[in-house]
């Protein structure tokens, strides 16, 4: 088990790309303070225009931090964020790290009852709160302490003013970004009135928990996963390292992802800061308001999904907005079409490459070269100090053959400690030697590139026969007329049957059974969905990703 593998893909890095990273030095906090020392001056935060300097930032921090600990927060204690993209967010993140406590992200868009699993999962007895979402926190798990954001303290002044009309138009903007909280502390006013942490209060180490991220992991049950801040940044370095050609202290980063996502997370809260770039925020992605960023604060770097890249892309062809500035574009959790790849890369003149990575893994650990030999349809080769091996996903101690498709599994500075309270989960992906079970089949080709095939819970067994959903989505979104499909496997006499939902262009009205007819060209007979059912739209997660979960769990109850 713990021999190490050949890594034949260093050769397909791009020029200056290194083999291996060095440990980190220190914390995320240290990350932030160096970023300060050697950028003070530099604008760290855009938010529509009002700017923080790093300067400002760490000022900032600081006497949060003393807030937060006024109100009780210690080393190791876990503090709940419930917060869109806003500068807020930033200063709460950081600050509750340098008490040596554990930032738990939550996603301000779900429900009482999903909220208050995780809460009562990690027992946060403070909690960092969007506003309106302020209710929804109150009371529940072990929450004591409610601090409210309101996101509108964060603007220009002269939006801030503006919001003060009595429109109905303006009025309805407020209400969509702030709502009274009564019962919460103000965050501005707890913030304003403390001085700053003092210098020599304990920092955290290295290898403390820093963050706690919430994922349905390969098991679907949303558990904890445990992330150190060497984790952290130990990822950080290898995202930097793999693009050389990045300016430290010059870049521009859109942070058009939700950062209580893994992926939002790493690419704007910690490599971001780690490289002294510009973040400018963005509540939510908004096609309009990323266009008016544009033209005030130009992006030249942006990591986003697919449908976001596609829909910019587009929009600023249709518009005559300049994307190139975008010198480089990083796509993560789904695939990447070869169209929008083209695209993009017509209309901003950069590379767009794409990556894979889990929440487990801080999250990233392959991404194909920023250089042109990247592989469009692959999710590229190992980040550097990250080895991967293709072993049978019944028995992980056997190695595939090369080319023969298996379990992904990997092993690196990035890797997760484990479930949250969880031993028995972190048992069944964690195995000896570090190495961490992904639940994706793949398969590799000759210099490293890897492929991903599917996920092993989504994977559909009809008549003893294996179907990889994606090769079956893939072959009916070719169907003239369907825009977006999903396949997944319901009970049926022999075994499972293949079911696909689909969603039709406007106007358009294909008869299921043509559907069918139509994936024959190019499917095998057992991987014909049996039926296919029209709906509306797919559910999808924050960052856009088909819930094939929730698909199935749909059709079961039509059923």
């Amino acid at each position: 088990m713990d021999a190490t593998p050949q890594r034949p893909w260093t050769r397909s890095y791009a020029p200056g790309v290194p083999a291996t990273v060095a440990d980190p030095p220190g914390s995320l906090v240290d990350l932030l303070t160096d970023a300060a020392r050697r950028f003070g001056p530099r604008v760290a935060l855009d938010f529509y225009g009002a700017t923080t300097s790093y300067a400002e930032l760490t000022g900032q921090v600081a006497r949060a931090a003393e807030a937060l600990r006024r109100l009780g927060v210690g080393p190791g204690d876990r503090v709940a964020l419930v917060l869109p993209n806003c500068p807020q967010h930033v200063v709460a993140f950081y600050a509750v790290l340098r008490l040596g406590a554990v930032v738990v992200e939550h996603n301000p868009l779900y429900t009482a009852q999903e909220l208050a699993h995780q809460l009562t999962d990690h027992g946060a007895r403070v909690a960092i709160v969007w506003d309106k979402v302020a209710p929804l926190v109150t009371g529940r798990g072990a929450v004591r302490e409610v601090v409210a954001v309101d996101l509108t303290g964060a603007l220009p002044p002269l939006k801030r003013w503006a919001l003060r009309l009595p429109l109905p138009k303006v009025r309805a903007a407020r209400a969509a970004m702030t709502a009274p909280a009564p019962g919460a502390h103000s965050w501005s006013a707890l913030v304003a009135a403390a001085p700053p942490l003092p210098a020599d209060h304990p920092a955290p180490a290295v290898d403390d928990v820093a963050l706690l991220q919430y994922t349905g992991g390969t098991t679907g049950v949303p558990k904890g996963a445990v992330l150190t801040h060497r984790n952290l940044r130990a990822n950080a370095a290898q995202g930097r390292a793999w693009v050389p050609g990045l300016r430290d202290g010059e870049e521009t980063v859109y942070a058009v992802l939700p950062l209580f996502h893994a992926y939002g997370l790493t690419l704007c809260l910690t490599f971001a800061v780690g490289i002294g770039a510009t973040l400018v925020l963005f509540p939510r992605f908004d096609l309009d308001q990323v266009l008016d960023a544009v033209r005030r604060r130009p992006p030249t770097f942006l990591p986003a999904v697919p449908p976001i890249y596609q829909r910019l892309a587009t929009a600023a062809r249709e518009r005559g907005v300049d994307l190139t500035s975008i010198r480089y574009a990083i796509s993560g959790a789904m695939a990447l079409p070869p169209d929008t790849v083209q695209l993009w890369e017509s209309v901003t003149g950069g590379l767009l490459v794409e990556g894979y990575g889990m929440t487990e893994t801080s999250p990233i650990t392959l991404g194909n070269p920023v250089a042109a030999g990247r592989r469009p349809g692959t999710v590229g080769v190992p980040f550097p100090s990250t080895e991967v091996r293709i072993v049978d996903p019944e028995e992980p101690t056997r190695d595939r053959t090369p080319g023969e498709a298996g379990e992904l599994l990997v092993r690196g500075p990035q890797v997760f400690s484990g479930y949250w309270n969880r031993p028995e989960e972190t048992a069944k992906v964690l195995l000896p030697g570090g190495w961490l079970r992904t639940g994706d089949i793949v398969t590799m080709d000759p210099d490293g590139f890897v492929t991903v095939v599917d996920r092993i819970k989504e994977l559909i067994i009809t008549g003893g026969f294996n179907v990889y959903p994606s090769e079956v989505e893939e072959v009916l979104r070719r169907v003239p007329g369907v825009r977006d499909a999903a396949a997944v496997g319901l009970p049926g006499t022999d075994g499972e049957e293949v079911v696909a939902a689909v969603v039709l262009d406007p106007g358009v009205g294909a008869d299921p059974e043509s559907v069918r007819t139509s994936c024959r060209q190019h499917l095998a007979g057992y991987k014909v969905p049996r039926r296919v059912v029209v709906v509306d739209d797919l559910p999808r997660s924050q960052i856009g990703k088909v819930l094939r979960r929730e698909v199935r769990d749909r059709l079961l109850a039509e059923r």
